[in-house]
């Protein structure tokens, strides 16, 4: 069985949601947070900060690649900024000076990317960013967080505060089940969370995927099949040991991502198991398309990241 019970009865909140109210808290406690967003205070729920703290929130406009500049200048100078705009237009856009005036220089600049993966849904394929972890991997020394539900998004805004360096906090618009509403849960950077022990398959998930891996679990379960689900929140540093250890004991693997399966957490999780524990996996994502406009639920239906899609991949990989 799950730890996590009756997920049909949870809350549904967007992690955006629990990046907005972290981004209080900690201004709250901490005169250097500074925010700023691309014009999409709303969308971005940095206009949270901005009606709390109004004299530390900037709105750089629609101009991306500048916002990342003034961030690393407020960096520079001391502050802790969080930037904030649409996937899309941080890792695509502006991947430029994200790279060289924030990753090069190792400047303590936090990115917070909302609207990530196809659930944006209707906005449609140019702003459904299924590449950017891809993307953010590739810049040295910067830390990828991909929450699962809001409470893990104010934490994960907690921890990258924590750390000095370039953090990439992917959030995504869809309103998804509060799994870790309990008094039990710990944050740990760079640790992924065994949700459901098995011992017949390992599957790695991340974001809003892992609420739909947990519900596929339960669904092998009916039929004798025991799925170990892993919650990998921090993409990198990928928790390699545990990574390792999960699927020595299984022998088969699965990763789950809301993201293309080339670059992202299947392709993590393979380099790390090719110099570990060589294992057979196989990646559930986006397959090297685009995506299309339509709505978020459907989407993720069509293009198999829902428990329904995940439950019949896995069992045509195991057949």
């Amino acid at each position: 069985m799950s730890v996590i019970q009756n997920r049909k009865d949870l809350p549904r909140v967007a992690t955006r949601d629990g990046y907005g109210k972290g981004l209080v808290e900690l201004g709250r406690a901490d005169e250097r947070i500074v925010v700023l967003d691309a014009d999409l205070a709303a969308a971005t729920r940095t206009g949270d900060f901005m009606k709390a703290f109004p004299e530390r929130h900037i709105n750089c406009g629609i101009a991306e690649a500048n916002m990342a500049g003034i961030a690393a200048g407020l960096a520079a100078c001391g502050k802790i900024p969080f930037m904030s705009t649409f996937a899309m237009f941080v890792a695509g856009r502006a991947f430029e000076q994200v790279r060289n005036s924030i990753g090069y220089p190792h400047m303590n600049v936090k990115i917070g990317a909302t609207h990530a993966g196809i659930s944006v849904g209707e906005d449609g394929a140019t702003h459904q960013c299924n590449e950017d972890i891809a993307l953010m991997r590739l810049i040295p020394g910067m830390l990828i967080i991909n929450p699962c539900d809001s409470i893990e998004a104010e934490a994960a805004v907690r921890a990258a505060y924590e750390y000095d360096g370039p953090v990439y906090l992917r959030l995504g618009r869809l309103a998804v089940p509060v799994l870790n509403d309990r008094p039990d849960y710990k944050f740990e950077l760079g640790k992924a969370a065994v949700l459901r022990e098995g011992s017949d398959l390992s599957i790695f998930a991340t974001g809003l995927c892992v609420v739909e891996a947990l519900d596929a679990a339960d669904r092998l379960a009916e039929e004798g099949i025991e799925a170990e689900v892993v919650n990998v929140h921090t993409i990198k540093p990928l928790d390699t040991e545990l990574v390792a250890s999960s699927a020595a004991k299984t022998g088969r693997v699965f990763t789950v991502e809301e993201h293309s399966v080339i670059g992202g957490l299947g392709a993590a999780v393979c380099e790390a198991l090719s110099e570990t524990c060589p294992t057979k996996v196989t990646r559930i994502g986006i397959y090297d398309v685009f995506g299309e406009s339509g709505p978020a639920l459907e989407l993720l239906h069509k293009y198999g990241l829902d428990a329904e899609g995940i439950y019949h991949k896995i069992k045509e990989s195991i057949n």
